[in-house]
């Protein structure tokens, strides 16, 4: 019978006796192996709940690790060979019909969870015993010293019978006696340790104080100390231990003897760097990752005067197609073959390479003279993404953009520098990728106040902190005013006031536009009312109101638009909506939709910015359109005397096409007299610029039509 024919309690018992079999013969307990099986299936069962729960709860595979260990499976192969059994057989026997991927990635995170919970209670019990052998080294003390001077059988029976390696050397270091445990760690015979000074075990690896702690208790200046210490065994391998040293005196009280205790602690040792290694490397490339990362850049970061650093971050363009073309198992293979190229290009003394995540890495360099290396370093990661890469018979080309920054060492913190790392690859990549550019702190600066702008948009418009200027629209036939268009402005607490081009950009991209262009709107036809209503003959008076590309897109734009002029009273002729040319080149019927809808209500619709789309002329008269904003580019010549006779005649051609469409023209940027008489000639019929007036606040807007009725 196979594991997809049985049910879910068979699968998950064979699932225990896999288990139990894979790491009965490296436990140390008196059960057999059933009793052992049995003790291991509720742990099993909390595996496969946990793989299959809809959230993932780490707390369940480190409980797991944890009870390993008080099942007394303490040795690291016990945990190495539970780890692989459930690396292979959890998803088979206990995922159900879940997917594959998905299951599989939970069982690796569960394994780590394990491996944690494991090193964590494992730490605890050593932790328990290093305390008890501290009891034990006291209380071998008195014994021992009690046994010196009373009975020699009774000490003889508490030296050698003894689970813990004991040595007893003179005050001048030479050795006088070892205990059989003290032999089987060091692997020699008893005379070969007997001929030896305790001051010839040193090792490259003791810590700083080991020696002057020592120094201190055969002076009779300290009664014991417990460090952890490294030996060389016979065969050159490296031996770790708890050590505690204390000193013997005699009746007297006069020091005689110096008594050392050892734990052999190597394994643990060696488990913890391997799960030391496992929490600081990336379990796909094998590169150090984010963590320890940090750990190497804030050392360079915070080395001495005349050291320097510099940094390589570097993200492939264009990664998820590959992924969502070839599969995530493609990918990976490419991510592992990136690794490799990038770790042969770091070699250097100084240098290294990890993995952020994704398809991000950063390359490393420090050293008094990294202004140079750095830039060779970025030149050496680009050529070696040069060559393709074979991905399942098919040869990928891999692009990479670079973010390079470049200092001395004490000025910035990691996440500053991460950080203009981030955004000056952000800026290779939309120069077109495939390079590599350097930090520029005037860029870094410009990025983040567009963050911090980003940020604060939403709860701006909420705080009441945009504000609305009014450029009149002004008759070029007899100078009267008919209308305004309305100019949105952020009043910023920090930056001051900010034109539409510095944050209408940022409100698109996040769509806050919609909310904000719909505040617009309902600002402007309410100040348009109020101005009729102020002054009848400003009943003509009509408000332009510019309308972006998103919101063009939005179902609500024409109920949003019939709603407000309800709501204030203000007839759908006295509203002009301008799109810009660009939005609509190419646009089809269902983007023109709602734009026909409005025009048919009354509201007149501008197309802003004419002549910049390079639009197909023809189109003209499938757009519902009523009114050409010229672009300023067309007139700025118009300024000077002679105008340039190519402006003059595009000009004239665009007013006779668009006249000949039932079109008005209004053209932008007049800032002269001149240039204001040479338009009214060619036929333009309406015009805005600081000739007239610039954008200010509603009431002068109403002080100028005042002044053309009165006139």
């Amino acid at each position: 019978m196979t594991a997809e024919s049985d049910g879910p309690e068979d699968r998950l018992r064979r699932f225990a006796t896999i288990w139990s079999r894979a790491v009965f013969p490296v436990t140390s307990t008196s059960l057999t192996r059933l009793e052992f099986e049995v003790q291991l299936l509720p742990l099993a069962r909390r595996l496969s709940d946990a793989l299959l729960a809809r959230t993932f709860e780490a707390a369940e595979g480190q409980a797991v690790g944890a009870a390993l260990v008080e099942a007394h499976c303490t040795d690291p192969e016990a945990l190495s060979r539970a780890l692989d059994c459930v690396d292979a057989y959890l998803v088979l026997y206990c995922g159900e019909d879940g997917p594959q991927e998905a299951l599989r990635t939970r069982s690796a995170r569960l394994q780590h969870a394990m491996a944690a919970g494991f090193a964590q209670a494992l730490r605890e019990r050593t932790l328990a015993e290093q305390e008890a052998i501290s009891r034990a080294a006291l209380n071998a003390r008195s014994l021992v010293a009690e046994a010196l001077h009373a009975s020699e059988a009774r000490f003889r029976a508490v030296f050698e019978g003894a689970a813990i390696g004991i040595g007893i050397a003179d005050l001048e270091g030479n050795i006088l006696q070892v205990n059989g445990a003290l032999l089987r760690m060091f692997g020699g015979s008893e005379q070969s340790m007997r001929g030896r000074r305790v001051q010839e075990w040193t090792h490259p690896d003791d810590a700083p104080q080991v020696w002057p702690l020592y120094e201190e208790l055969v002076r009779g200046e300290r009664e014991h100390y417990h460090v952890e210490k490294a030996f060389y065994r016979p065969d050159g391998t490296a031996l770790w231990t708890n050590l505690t040293v204390s000193l013997l005196r005699d009746a007297d009280g006069t020091p005689q003897y110096q008594l050392a205790l050892m734990e052999d602690t190597t394994e643990r040792r060696l488990l913890n760097l391997r799960l030391r290694y496992e929490a600081t490397h990336d379990a796909l490339t094998g590169l150090p990752n984010r963590t320890l990362f940090f750990e190497r850049l804030e050392k360079a970061l915070s080395a001495g005067e005349g050291q320097r650093f510099g940094l390589c971050y570097l993200d492939l363009d264009g990664f998820k197609t590959i992924n969502d073309s070839l599969g995530h198992a493609a990918g990976d293979r490419l991510l592992v073959e990136v690794a490799d190229r990038l770790q042969s290009c770091a070699t250097a003394s100084g240098e290294m390479v990890a993995r952020l995540g994704g398809d991000e890495f950063v390359a490393l360099t420090t050293g008094p003279d990294t202004e140079r290396e750095v830039d060779e370093l970025a030149g050496r990661i680009m050529n070696a993404l040069v060559t393709p890469i074979s991905i399942d018979g098919r040869d990928l080309t891999v692009r990479g953009s670079i973010g390079v920054v470049e200092g001395p060492a004490g000025e910035r913190g990691p996440a500053e520098v991460l950080r203009s790392a981030d955004i000056t690859m952000y800026r290779a990549k939309s120069a077109g990728g495939n390079r590599f550019e350097l930090a520029d702190p005037e860029a870094d600066a410009r990025a983040i106040t567009r963050h911090g702008l980003t940020t604060a948009l939403p709860t701006a418009l909420e705080r009441g902190e945009f504000f609305i200027e009014y450029q009149p629209l002004v008759h070029l036939g007899d100078g009267s005013v008919r209308g305004a268009e309305a100019l949105v402005r952020w009043l910023h607490p920090q930056h001051g006031v900010l034109g539409p081009d510095q944050f209408i950009p940022l409100a698109e991209h996040t769509g806050l536009i919609v909310p904000l262009g719909r505040w617009v709107l309902e600002q402007s036809v309410r100040q348009a009312r109020l101005w009729q209503e102020r002054h009848a003959d400003a009943g003509s008076l009509r408000i332009n109101v510019n309308l972006s590309p998103c919101q063009l897109t939005h179902p609500g734009l024409v109920q949003d638009t019939v709603d407000i002029l309800e709501r204030s009273g203000l007839d759908p002729d006295g509203l002009c909506l301008e799109v810009t040319e660009s939005a609509l080149i190419g646009a089809d019927d269902d983007l023109l939709k709602p734009l026909r809808r409005l025009a048919e209500m009354g509201v007149d619709i501008a197309l802003d910015d004419f002549g910049t789309g390079y639009s197909n002329l023809a189109n003209l008269r499938r757009l519902p359109v009523s009114v050409l904003k010229l672009d300023r580019s067309f007139t700025q010549s118009m300024q000077q005397f002679p105008a340039d006779p190519t402006d003059l005649k595009i000009v004239e051609g665009i007013v006779t096409l668009a006249h000949s469409l039932d079109l008005a023209v209004t053209v932008e940027g007049v800032e002269t007299g001149a240039q204001a008489e040479q338009l009214r000639i060619l036929g333009c019929d309406t015009a805005q610029g600081w000739y007239y007036a610039r954008p200010g606040p509603p009431d002068r807007l109403h002080d100028l039509a005042l002044v053309d009725a009165t006139s």
